[in-house]
């Protein structure tokens, strides 16, 4: 048997792959019953949400050889932080189920759900791994702070992304028409107060959510080294 057969990480991200195959089936026979692909973004989506996630951990081989403070560690954190709202935006494509009357909405249901839950998980997985390499290197407190900025800037592009329709290619392709919409958001934020009540509400989500994944993770860890 290959030995990276026996790794827990191996398994984990196999069975991650999968999951995401049947979401992409589950679309497939949908488009199929339907005689249409219109929803075929959630397949581009899922993808970006795998996205941050090899990202990271490419980064996570730098950090093995150099320190953070390098230029090819910086990087690729920053680039991690900017493609990590992927992985939790495919939440909002919720609203896209009361677009058009579909054959059996049951069934798009089921799919949309296997893509928001697959591409979250994903998004999870990105976060743990960003937060063990930080509370590696500095406290428990630091780590939890680091980590809440992070998902409140990952909230706040969710917003971005959904209101304004930018995404993350946008920051390299058109970084001044990015800058300018999202300044104009915070100057004038009391003209736009959804900005406040959905960065809150995603945070609050997404942070509740990864809390309980965190201590569950660890927990399990403790479990096993303790048999």
């Amino acid at each position: 048997m290959p030995r990276w057969f026996l790794s827990t990480r191996a398994r984990l991200g196999l069975a991650l792959a999968i999951a995401s195959l049947v979401s992409v089936l589950l679309f497939a026979i949908g488009a199929l019953r339907n005689h249409s692909s219109m929803w075929h973004y959630f397949v581009w989506n899922l993808f970006l949400a795998w996205v941050p996630l090899a990202l990271m951990l490419w980064l996570e081989r730098i950090l093995r050889h150099k320190l953070w403070s390098s230029w090819q560690a910086l990087i690729t954190t920053v680039l991690v932080i900017i493609f990590l709202p992927n992985a939790f935006y495919l939440t909002t494509d919720i609203l896209h189920l009361q677009e058009v009357q579909r054959v059996d909405m049951l069934s798009d249901i089921v799919m949309l759900s296997s893509f928001v839950f697959n591409a979250f998980v994903i998004g999870l997985c990105t976060v743990y791994l960003l937060h063990s390499e930080i509370r590696r290197r500095r406290s428990e407190y630091v780590s939890w702070l680091a980590m809440g900025g992070v998902l409140l800037v990952t909230s706040f592009a969710i917003y971005i992304g959904r209101d304004l329709r930018w995404n993350s290619w946008d920051i390299a392709v058109n970084p001044a028409s990015v800058l300018f919409d999202v300044s104009d958001r915070l100057l004038n934020i009391t003209s736009h107060p959804e900005l406040f009540y959905v960065t809150l509400s995603f945070f609050l989500f997404i942070t509740s959510i990864y809390v309980v994944a965190w201590y569950a993770a660890r927990a399990l860890r403790q479990q096993n080294h303790s048999r």
